[in-house]
């Protein structure tokens, strides 16, 4: 049973081999495309462990100013 398991994983490595050799750009592709969820699990946490603060979100909204409004003159708005 450990050979067939073993045979098993030598046919993998033989044919990832073969694949990164005769198309090189397919088979980095998917390696890179694998790599990206497991980075989506693993960057954050450790991100957290080294101190990282996300920034303050950016404001929604123009700040209003705490005085009274002057009417507009000028303009021919009569």
């Amino acid at each position: 049973m450990a050979s067939a398991v073993r045979s098993s994983f030598q046919r993998t490595y033989r044919f990832c081999q073969r694949a990164a050799h005769e198309k090189p750009a397919i088979f980095y592709s998917l390696v890179i495309g694998a790599i990206g969820p497991v980075m989506v699990l693993t960057i954050p946490p450790i991100r957290k462990k080294l101190g990282y603060v996300p920034p303050p979100p950016p404001p929604v909204t123009y700040p209003i100013p705490q005085r009274p409004r002057r009417p507009v003159q000028g303009y021919e708005d009569e």
